[in-house]
């Protein structure tokens, strides 16, 4: 018998299966009833049935195994992907979900030699059968990971958004406490909640950020004609202050006067000093180069230190990764990993880019700006 017609005729069989097996994936199948259990399984054998049906070319199964089968233009979703989106609000992880249609996969081809017995199985139905439960599992995982992503970036949103009010709350009654004068131990409680509140704002901002380029809106930038070597100062004065113990030097060349948005670049040239102090010898100065020419403007940051190897160097602007030398101490820790990423990102919004070199001798992150987008 060939294998679309045994699933065809033995459908209720294969279910029985796939339905015992859904219900071992806990917690979330504890309380599913049968229909639940069984979402979408017979739409998906069904559809498994048609395609071995379908003649089809080596080169559009081969795409098939790969999870590429072409999709038409305006097509609803398939089984595959309606039972992902199911599974993923019901409370199944992605393993859990792949782990179907492996179990799936093992029933059907069991039930289905012995039902051929004694005669061989056909060669090319087991092929086929494999290649339309790979493209399924391709469908189901994308369309998961999708909803778990979006679901995620809603959160963030949201989570950022609540959290910004309570914790202007707590910045402006620590400001208030340390005006009263009333003492060194409430001095320094308030000095401490402050530097606390102003860390977890600057965290704040950096999920807030990371969530809005995740949702491809982008870095939010409003350009105004700035004096950006004042403007630079002004940050590197702050970053001294929070770093006492650091030689931070600036050194500006040309013009520096233009349209940008001038809040933005220094949190771009914030983050990229605060990697130099992280990463950099602590007995080395940070130096800061500026220099306005006729087409762009360029911004470097240079530290001496452990040259960054060349295969983290390919990564060192994706998110959410630190270096592994990090220097140590609650600075340290108070980094989700996103400095370099958001400043890649403030960059790009500018229309500019950035780059970054490495050596024995030092590492530098230099930014290019055009004066005009």
């Amino acid at each position: 018998m060939r294998l679309a017609d045994f699933i065809v005729r033995d459908m209720e069989a294969i279910l029985v299966q796939w339905e015992a097996f859904a219900a071992t994936l806990l917690p979330a199948a504890a309380d599913m009833q049968s229909l639940a259990l069984r979402d979408h399984a017979q739409a998906i054998l069904e559809a498994v049935a048609k395609d071995l049906r379908t003649s089809q070319t080596r080169e559009a199964q081969a795409e098939k195994s790969k999870g590429r089968a072409p999709k038409l233009i305006d097509a609803p979703e398939t089984a595959a992907q309606t039972h992902a989106l199911l599974r993923a609000r019901g409370g199944f992880n992605i393993n859990q979900m792949a782990a179907e249609y492996r179990a799936l996969r093992a029933s059907v081809l069991r039930l289905w030699m012995d039902e051929c017995q004694p005669d061989a199985p056909h060669l090319n139905d087991i092929i086929r059968f494999n290649e339309a439960i790979d493209q399924a599992i391709a469908e189901s995982v994308g369309f998961f990971s999708a909803h778990v992503e979006q679901a995620r970036n809603l959160l963030l949103g949201m989570l950022g958004h609540d959290m910004r009010s309570p914790l202007q709350t707590i910045q402006m009654t620590a400001s208030y406490l340390a005006a009263l004068n009333a003492g060194e131990k409430v001095s320094e409680a308030a000095s401490c909640l402050i530097r606390s509140g102003a860390r977890m704002h600057a965290l704040l901002d950096d999920m807030l950020d990371f969530n809005r380029t995740n949702l491809g809106l982008g870095i939010t930038i409003a350009p105004t004609p700035v004096d950006l070597a004042s403007l630079l100062a002004d940050e590197l004065n702050q970053l001294r202050a929070a770093h006492p113990d650091r030689q931070i030097d600036i050194e500006v060349v040309g013009d520096a006067q233009g349209v940008w948005d001038g809040r933005r670049l220094q949190q771009l040239l914030g983050n990229l000093v605060l990697n130099a102090i992280k990463y950099g010898a602590p007995d080395a100065p940070v130096r800061v180069l500026l220099a306005g020419e006729e087409a762009e403007l360029s911004l470097e940051v240079r530290n001496s230190g452990p040259a960054i190897e060349p295969v983290a160097l390919k990564q060192i602007f994706e998110p959410l990764k630190r270096g592994p030398n990090c220097g140590g101490g609650h600075d340290a820790d108070s980094s989700l990993g996103l400095g370099l990423y958001i400043a890649r990102e403030i960059a790009k919004a500018h229309g500019g880019d950035i780059e970054a070199r490495s050596d024995e001798a030092e590492t530098v992150f230099a930014v290019h700006l055009p004066r005009r987008r």
